[in-house]
């Protein structure tokens, strides 16, 4: 009798995590170095199974670290709490705008190029450009399959990046990414920061080479952006101030209401409103 309640208690337990794999495989997640080698593994298996290719896992993890910097990082947004004009100070707001008037008038072309297709004029595209990158200037340096990686594995949010990570391995399947790829600490790729899943979402060949290349082509950077802001209700020929149409397009590129007012003035004053 004891031997038989075993076995139905064993097999109970089975049926759960059948009925639930993705929360038995959740709760893996860890708060620091110590479990995350078993998680690739585990990841890379359950990747396996939902299609990517073994090939593929084995060149995109073939460098991954965990990423202590990613995680100070993450555990540090500190500007963001900031006042406006703090914040501008901090980020060189003056100086973003300074040179971006002169950013506008080199690639005249290509922005108008740019808004005719989606309609973004350059002041806001300049602003993010600037603020992201100083205009392609610093993409960052951590490895940026690491970061994502780290990330998916770390408790706080291992569901969205999870999410990001399959999209990261979607963009190194279709070569838009390179395993050795460098960026910023969370992940984001190229010369206006796009996390993986924006890119997969909102890339953009600006250039027409066959390839979305945010690292290495201002073009597919900056049409990338365009259409992200398009593909979150911007408007053509609408305001970007605070309470007009398309401020809510530039809310959606950054949470932190302080960002967002430094985008909508930085463009502002580019786009000489």
């Amino acid at each position: 009798m004891r031997i038989a309640r075993t076995i139905l208690i064993a097999l109970a337990g089975t049926a759960a995590v059948a009925l639930n794999p993705l929360s038995a495989f959740a709760a893996r997640c860890g708060n620091n170095a110590a479990g995350f080698e078993a998680w690739v593994q585990d990841f890379k298996q359950e990747a396996a199974g939902q299609g990517v290719s073994r090939s593929v896992l084995d060149k995109a993890f073939a460098n991954v670290r965990y990423n202590t910097a990613t995680i100070r990082a993450d555990r540090g947004q500190k500007s963001f709490k900031l006042s406006f004009e703090q914040f501008m100070q901090k980020r060189g707001g003056q100086a973003i705008i300074s040179r971006g008037k002169g950013m506008k008038k080199s690639n005249a072309a290509l922005f108008a190029r740019i808004e005719q297709r989606f309609g973004v004029p350059a002041g806001p595209l300049i602003a993010i450009w600037g603020m992201e990158t100083g205009f392609g200037s610093f993409l960052g340096k951590e490895h940026t399959l690491s970061a994502v990686s780290t990330l998916a594995y770390d408790c706080r949010r291992s569901d969205y990046f999870t999410d990001q990570l399959y999209a990261a391995l979607q963009l190194v399947a279709r070569g838009d990414l390179s395993p050795s790829a460098r960026g910023a600490a969370h992940g984001e790729i190229g010369q206006t920061q796009f996390l993986p899943r924006n890119v997969v979402r909102f890339g953009v060949d600006g250039d027409g080479n066959g390839h979305i290349d945010l690292v290495g082509s201002r073009a597919d950077a900056l049409a990338s952006t365009a259409n992200f802001l398009r593909g979150h209700g911007w408007r053509p020929g609408a305001g970007y101030q605070p309470g007009e149409p398309n401020f809510g397009a530039l809310q959606g590129w950054n949470a932190a209401s302080v960002y967002q007012r430094a985008i909508a003035y930085i463009g502002a004053r580019i786009d000489g409103e």
